[in-house]
């Protein structure tokens, strides 16, 4: 059962990234207090991982310099998926040019800008409700759809 949720669950995630798409990203801040931000992931491999796009030195890198632990959320009134992991950031241009969308060109000039980064975030556990269906459990497996 739980592979079936977190299939569906990962379908979800994919389908919402990119332009137009927002989701919830919370962090610890500077001064160690919970913050989040809406934010539209860039691109998804179920829920395994998750990239975003933005500055480098905005508020979320610096965010991570000081506290790699995250959490993300996509929800609407069929369902909350909810995941905790670390986040990284990343700006090996091949990666920037992969994630890059055109919406970006409203704060960057190009996946060459060198300000322009990206947040890998890697899930650690998940706590879903999709389809009226829940799944919570911590995992490190390579594939989480494996038994």
């Amino acid at each position: 059962m739980n592979q079936d949720i977190l299939k569906r669950a990962g379908e979800i995630i994919e389908k919402n990234t990119g332009e137009g798409t927002y989701c919830v990203l919370a962090q610890i801040d500077m001064d160690g207090y919970p913050t989040v931000s809406t934010i539209t992931a860039s691109k998804a491999d179920g829920i395994n991982w998750i990239t975003f796009c933005t500055g480098l030195g905005a508020p979320k890198t610096n965010r991570i310099d000081k506290c790699n632990r995250a959490s993300v959320c996509f929800n609407s009134d069929d369902y909350n998926i909810t995941l905790v992991g670390e986040i990284e950031v990343l700006t090996d241009p091949e990666i920037k040019r992969e994630m890059w969308y055109d919406g970006l060109l409203n704060h960057f000039s190009g996946p060459e800008d060198p300000s322009y980064c990206v947040l890998r975030f890697k899930s650690k556990r998940y706590n879903l409700l999709v389809d009226w269906k829940e799944a919570r459990e911590n995992y490190n497996k390579a594939n989480p759809y494996e038994a």
